[in-house]
């Protein structure tokens, strides 16, 4: 008998759209509605889509002590953060592998967090083993979390908050929206211009609708999120990045700050450091990688990479055919002697060798709104 699903507070609004709705992190969540998934990403590119992401984690970290504790399960800057801004960071373990990757904003009196669904119960426990002590741990089960995505999302949303348009790419702050006061950031997972909104539960579905109801507005579930955030070049927990890759193998180095790094004034104090830093120094021997299909076949998680003479070089994390890019598309970790510009590999899709070639990341070119 397999566990009940949780809901998101959106949870019947989904069905009322006519959601087709898929087990994700636990949750029942909606993969796309009745204009499919290629739609719901090109609305996405062009317009605004709205997203249901209530299932991931919300917490807050409060006390004097809270950036610096925070700092000893990260290898990123938290301590220097100001308030009103982000900054993407990751959990690593004793090996420097990754235990999940999470946003952090500093408020004027807490660090608000987001971690992924699956993972929040782990990261809560791990937060309150590991730093309880030195302030206090809140999960937010009670805030819902609307991500507004796309060019037109600023337009949409400035309607019912006119003061959003001040924020800039990862920044945040309160705003009364809907007549309910939310925590908004300017950020989001599908590389166009975007918010992401904490709502309180109870007011989570009147602002889905009054989002919903403006002219650029359409919903979007799991299917585009996925196929945006991989030509965006973003990492999926679970799959682009897990407990037995690093930072450095995952190409995320730039996540890590100078003053966190050797020689910088807070280097290392945190789980893993000395493999992060031998990796930093001497480079990994896998890499994260952008490939591009050479033929129209879609190549998934898991398929083998080989070279020409069939010996393995490494394995597809996300693959996808890419909407945006009109091409197959894919992440993967390759021995990092292959890993280099337009260099060649094969993929074996059903026993078939589909040439694929390295590419830069992303996929399709970001556009925030830096200001």
């Amino acid at each position: 008998m397999s566990a009940e699903l949780l809901k998101t507070p959106l949870h019947a609004l989904h069905l009322e759209l006519g959601a087709k709705m898929v087990e994700f992190g636990g949750y029942d969540m909606p993969v796309n509605y009745p204009g499919g998934i290629i739609a719901e990403h090109r609305h996405c590119r062009e317009s605004a889509a709205l997203f249901d992401v209530s299932h991931m984690g919300q917490l807050r970290l409060v006390g004097d002590d809270a950036a610096k504790a925070l700092e000893t399960l990260v290898p990123v800057d938290v301590i220097d953060l100001a308030v009103g801004k982000q900054r993407y960071a990751f959990f690593t373990n004793a090996n420097g592998g990754i235990l999940d990757d999470l946003m952090i904003t500093r408020r004027s009196n807490d660090l608000f967090v987001v971690v992924n669904a699956a993972c929040k119960e782990a990261d809560t426990r791990h937060l309150v083993t590991h730093i309880g002590h030195r302030c206090n741990i809140v999960p937010l089960p009670d805030r819902a979390l609307l991500a507004l995505q796309g060019p037109k999302a600023v337009t949409a949303l400035a309607r019912l908050s006119p003061e959003v348009t001040a924020l800039t790419f990862m920044t945040g702050g309160s705003f009364i929206i809907n007549g309910v006061e939310c925590f908004v950031t300017r950020s989001g997972y599908t590389g166009e211009d975007g918010f992401e909104i904490s709502v309180p539960a109870e007011a989570s579905v009147a602002l889905a609708k009054a989002l919903l109801s403006q002219p650029e507005v359409k919903p979007a579930g799991l299917g585009a999120r996925d196929t945006l955030r991989l030509e965006a070049g973003l990492c999926l927990y679970g799959h682009d990045i897990n407990e037995t890759t690093t930072p450095v193998e995952a190409g995320l180095t730039w996540a890590i700050q100078k003053v966190r790094r050797p020689g910088g004034a807070r280097a290392g104090h945190y789980p893993g450091a000395a493999a992060i830093e031998g990796q930093l120094a001497t480079g990994p021997t896998m890499k994260r990688v952008g490939l591009l299909g050479l033929e129209r076949v879609p190549v998934r998680e898991g398929a083998p990479l080989v070279d020409a003479q069939g010996r393995k070089l490494g394995h597809v994390t996300s693959g996808t055919l890419a909407p945006t890019v009109n091409q197959p598309i894919a992440m993967a970790y390759l021995a990092a002697n292959h890993a280099l510009p337009s260099h060649e590999v094969y993929a074996e899709v059903r026993n078939k060798r589909q040439p694929m070639r390295v590419t830069p990341l992303p996929f399709a070119p970001h556009r925030y709104h830096r200001g």
